[in-house]
């Protein structure tokens, strides 16, 4: 079997996509025929007890080959780019150490950035402002907070939704503590640990209608298996508010706005399905901005019948170049 070696010309492999395209299944593939273990990068699955709405692999899916930052957090505390990064380095190190290959898999893109381009020089999150935010969007709802960021910061309010609690949030919390445009913030670099060698494989949909049938079936699934029962007894274990980070993931954010009587089953479906499809829509914007700027991703197509051949073919052969 294909070990890492000094003479490996990358330090790990990448496995990236959208919602629903296969990421899963093409990974376990690889444990088949590689001696891999798998980082996560999805910002839901670090979440212990979060299961059905995340589609976290089965304890048979993660008995294939190791699985790493899975289930180490509760959901009642925050996972930062940052932290995954410190953890992904560390990861990477210890994997190769063992003579295996370390397989990053997930869909959070900026967890990949950070790992790969290294951190912007922001602000520590400051508990006190992000109360405060808060409140006033409890009070006076999103929207206004983002017309507040349009006037402090017109161009990151353009890049994001009115609705987009998490990221409003993040970004007034900046614009506010340093008094700088998102944009100069970002552009502020910190110095710290040099970053891997990474090849990367993006799955992509040539027929998005086909990735939002997807997407549709396998919500239902979701919904089918007991979403809302996890969210219950989520509730009952831990002491949650809705602004949490794990409660703004899509699926459990819908599921909560039902329990609390918003609207109806059948609505909760709608909703959750149309967030889902939002955010492969943002996952498909940052990949694509991904292949214009990154020379080691390789875009491939999620819905040829022979998708986990390739994905091998293709990460084995950076591997052996």
């Amino acid at each position: 079997m294909l070990t890492t070696s000094a003479a490996t010309t990358v330090d790990a492999i990448a496995l990236i996509g959208p919602t629903a395209s296969g990421k899963t299944a093409c990974a376990l593939g690889l444990a088949e025929r590689l001696p891999i273990e798998i980082i996560s990068i999805d910002s839901a699955l670090v979440f212990r007890g979060m299961d059905i709405g995340t589609a976290k692999p089965t304890r048979q899916e993660q008995a294939v080959c190791p699985h790493h930052l899975i289930d180490i957090i509760d959901p009642t505390e925050s996972y930062s780019a940052a932290m995954f990064r410190a953890d992904a380095l560390r990861l990477i190190d210890e994997i190769r150490a063992r003579g295996r290959i370390p397989l990053l898999v997930g869909g959070t893109m900026l967890y990949l950035k950070a790992l790969r381009d290294g951190l912007s020089d922001l602000p520590e999150a400051d508990p006190e402002l992000r109360a405060e935010i808060d409140r006033t969007a409890t009070r006076c709802g999103w929207p206004a907070l983002h017309a507040e960021l349009a006037r402090l910061d017109p161009t990151a309010a353009a890049r994001l939704e009115p609705g987009d609690a998490q990221r409003i949030q993040r970004a007034l919390e900046i614009v506010r503590l340093t008094g700088r445009p998102l944009a100069e913030n970002y552009a502020r670099r910190e110095t710290d640990s040099p970053s891997p060698r990474i090849a990367i494989v993006g799955l992509e949909a040539s027929d998005r209608g086909v990735l939002h049938e997807r997407i549709r079936q396998r919500f239902n699934a979701m919904l089918d298996n007991g979403l809302v029962d996890e969210l219950c007894a989520l509730r009952a274990r831990f002491s949650l508010k809705p602004e949490m980070p794990s409660m703004r993931c899509v699926g459990y954010r819908q599921a909560w706005e039902y329990l609390a009587g918003e609207y109806d089953f059948a609505m909760l479906r709608e909703r959750g399905l149309y967030a889902t499809r939002q955010l492969a829509k943002r996952q498909i914007t940052w990949q694509r901005k991904f292949t214009a700027n990154w020379p080691e991703l390789k875009n491939l197509d999620c819905l040829q019948p022979d998708i986990v051949q390739r994905v091998q073919d293709t990460l084995l052969a950076a591997l052996q170049a």
